[in-house]
């Protein structure tokens, strides 16, 4: 049997799944900010006409699905299989927004890694043979994360300078068997890193050596460097998360600075926007993947993009029992050309 595994934890996809369609929807914010003109839907009302913050990511969610089927010339009856998931509690983001949709769904939870989880976990399902059109889906709400994480608004709590800001938004990506492309030709999976941070407001240190550890997985299982790639990209870890990767490369020898940026610092203007660190949340890796990264590999502006999600692991039962934040990262490699 021919396998597809390589090296300790990473995957090359003998039948490379081809992206269909993406798309992307956020917020207010996210529309005032440097990537305002690639995405698909930017709403003025942040709770998207629904009475919660909890409804308005379900709906955020509806319409990232909606929009992205359309884009694709397809129904939800042609979706074989759909990946998705969010910050909240059991998933309700994602749970709510599919329910009466027939659309075979598998629920996951990788915090703000889970736009990569469900691209590398849809990559396999039809490189395997096992669908031949599948799905996958994510998003987050700055206020719907920070009632359940933090504190509520109204507290009127003071952030911290490390603190980074939810993305109010949702990312929908369609895959295919076969394409014009791009296409996910390779991932790999991260394992859970936890160097004892135990502060909340602090994921970006919280996540790096995650980011880190796996960057340097893939480059060795399959005997890459940062040129390689046009553009390593990670998911959230802010500005202060960024420079912690960059510096932990740099004392191996590796610089990949010229090749590297994160969605947190890439999403914002964080000179203008008042987001401290930068962004965060689900939707921060898959509005900027959706909305800006395919868009630039569309244009061959870019040809070779490596994506690793990254998540912090943590939840409000944790925190309040003294836990420190364990993380993960999982890579995606994204090119043009199918070889």
């Amino acid at each position: 049997m021919t396998t597809q595994h390589r090296g300790r934890q990473s995957i090359c996809f003998a039948s490379p799944p081809s992206i269909k369609a993406a798309a992307s929807v956020v917020g207010k914010k996210e529309g005032e900010g440097p990537l305002k003109t690639y995405f698909d839907l930017v709403s003025q009302d942040t709770k998207f006409a629904q009475s919660s913050w909890e409804k308005a990511e379900n709906q955020m969610q509806k319409l990232a699905l909606q929009t992205v089927l359309k884009k694709a010339s397809l129904t939800n009856q042609d979706l074989d299989v759909i990946f998705s998931g969010d910050l909240l509690n059991q998933c309700i983001g994602s749970n709510f927004s599919l329910r009466g949709t027939g659309i075979p769904a598998l629920g996951l939870y990788g915090a703000c890694s889970t736009m990569a989880e469900s691209l590398l976990m849809a990559s396999a399902a039809i490189s395997g043979g096992y669908a031949a059109c599948a799905a996958a889906l994510t998003s987050s709400h700055f206020a719907s994360s920070e009632r359940q994480y933090r504190f509520p608004l109204g507290y009127g709590g003071q952030r911290t300078p490390t603190a980074q800001w939810t993305v109010t938004g949702s990312g929908a990506i369609v895959l295919q068997a076969e394409g014009r492309g791009p296409y996910i030709t390779g991932a790999t999976v991260g394992t859970i890193v936890d160097k004892g941070i135990k502060d909340a407001n602090n994921m970006g240190a919280a996540m790096a050596p995650a980011a880190y550890e796996t960057i340097r997985a893939h480059f060795d299982d399959f005997s890459l460097a940062p040129e390689d790639y046009d553009l390593i990209v990670t998911g959230d870890l802010g500005k202060l998360g960024k420079e912690l990767v960059i510096e932990l490369f740099r004392r191996d020898g590796v610089s990949i600075a010229s090749r590297y940026d994160d969605c947190g610092t890439m999403i914002y203007d964080l000179k203008k926007q008042d987001v401290h660190c930068g962004g965060s949340g689900c939707g921060c890796s898959a509005v900027v993947l959706c909305g800006f990264l395919l868009r630039q590999m569309a244009l061959r502006k870019l040809n070779r993009v490596l994506f690793c999600g990254t998540g912090a692991l943590l939840s409000p039962v944790s925190t309040q029992q003294g836990e420190s934040v364990p993380s993960v990262c999982h890579a995606v490699s994204i090119r043009s050309e199918r070889s």
